[in-house]
């Protein structure tokens, strides 16, 4: 199996030029210097519209197809992005360590987004924005569930240029992208691409919980991308770059990147710049998507839904009274499970777009299950629990 690694893995072991690849699964990008210590959805975009300071696009803008232009659009939007420096694990007589990521500013009252992972156990953080400007930060709120984290600085409003936000829900396949950010500590570098997949899921390295909804990129992200934007051909950010896909165990570029999708960014950042705490919703089930081979050879009758496998103790879905079929040799489907059709009358099509509109709820939300069981179909009602990683 592949593995999703860390941009956040480059090390300066006190010699320079010297660096080591620290891989994370899960994927942070962020370029880090360690001492003994490693470092570690269909979302509404008007939630963020509406605090008034968060620019994001209209409604179905006309999309531009290509990058012409792409030296004017970079001088437009570099302002919004930032190089930060973080400091960790100082202590009496020990060196402390150095990591590199990348922030989007998202406001004039100084609140930048990053990763989560870029961030996480910082003593000092560091934002230089692309005129020179160099200040202190603080985190303010975070998701880390998501990766997601909000630092600010306290600067004059007119020294902000906040990012626009575009609607990732409205994001195309081989649309054209770029991103900005500072991989190995070369800041400012601009890289382009295409979107080349949608809805992907990445594993989180920070909860290990999966992070829905992302947008697969080939713009060439590496170490220091972390936190930083991926833009569509408007200037938009549709993405924040967060991890990489490396099947030989490094965490280096060879051709798959990830991107936290921008409405999943604004669905949450509102919260995170409150400093209120953010989860997330788990029903506690794991299952497969049916098709008609599948669905056949276990003897059900139902060729669409999601097969249940397995059901978590005290989840959710336990105390709804839903029933896990069993796996047979080979991964074969046994008898006895649910097949779940349907989400308050949302049609459930696979697994994946079954655990999109889960995360899409709010832990305590109760959702109406369409399920068939023995060839009958019934409805139950299960209230949704928060995501633990059982």
């Amino acid at each position: 199996m592949s593995e999703r690694h860390s941009m956040s893995g480059w090390i300066r072991a006190g010699i320079a030029g010297v660096l080591v690849v620290g891989a994370m699964i899960g994927g942070a990008l962020m370029a880090a210097t360690l001492t003994g210590r490693s470092v570690a959805s269909d979302a509404a975009v008007g939630l963020a519209a509406s605090r008034g300071t968060i620019p994001v696009s209209g409604v179905a803008p006309r999309l531009n197809t290509t990058l012409d232009g792409l030296p004017d659009l970079v001088d437009r939007v570099r302002g919004s992005v930032v190089t930060i420096n973080v400091t960790t694990g100082a202590s009496p007589g020990v060196r402390a360590g150095q990591g590199l990521g990348t922030g989007i500013v998202l406001d004039r009252q100084g609140d930048i987004l990053t990763n989560y992972h870029v961030v996480d156990g910082a003593d000092q953080i560091t934002v230089k924005f692309s005129d020179g400007t160099l200040t202190r930060a603080r985190v303010i709120g975070s998701d880390p569930g998501n990766d997601m984290a909000v630092i600010r600085v306290n600067l004059p409003e007119s020294a902000l240029s906040p990012a626009a936000f575009g609607n990732s829900d409205q994001v195309r396949l081989g649309e054209p992208v770029f991103a900005i950010g500072n991989p190995f500590s070369l800041e400012f570098t601009v890289t382009t691409g295409v979107v080349s997949g949608l809805n992907r899921q990445s594993g989180g390295q920070i909860t290990g919980r999966p992070i829905r909804s992302v947008i697969q990129t080939d713009a060439v992200v590496n170490p220091g991308n972390s936190g930083g934007p991926l833009f569509n051909a408007n200037g938009e950010v549709i993405g924040i770059n967060s991890s990489i896909e490396n099947p030989t165990g490094q965490a280096v570029w060879v051709g798959v990147g990830f991107a936290i999708s921008s409405n999943t960014a604004l669905r949450f950042i509102p919260d995170m710049i409150g400093g209120r705490p953010i989860t997330h919703p788990q029903l506690g089930v794991s299952g497969v998507t049916l098709n008609e081979l599948n669905a056949r050879e276990a003897g059900i009758s139902s060729t669409k839904g999601v097969y249940l496998t397995s059901i978590s103790r005290s989840s959710a879905a336990e105390k709804a009274g839903l029933r896990a079929g069993a796996t047979g040799s080979n991964t074969a489907l046994g008898g006895g499970g649910d097949v779940i059709t349907a989400v308050n009358g949302r049609e459930v099509t696979s697994a994946d777009q079954f655990s999109r509109i889960i995360d899409g709820y709010n832990v305590g939300d109760t959702v109406k299950l369409t399920v068939i069981r023995s060839d009958r179909t019934i409805d139950v009602s299960a209230t949704l629990q928060e995501w633990t990683g059982r």
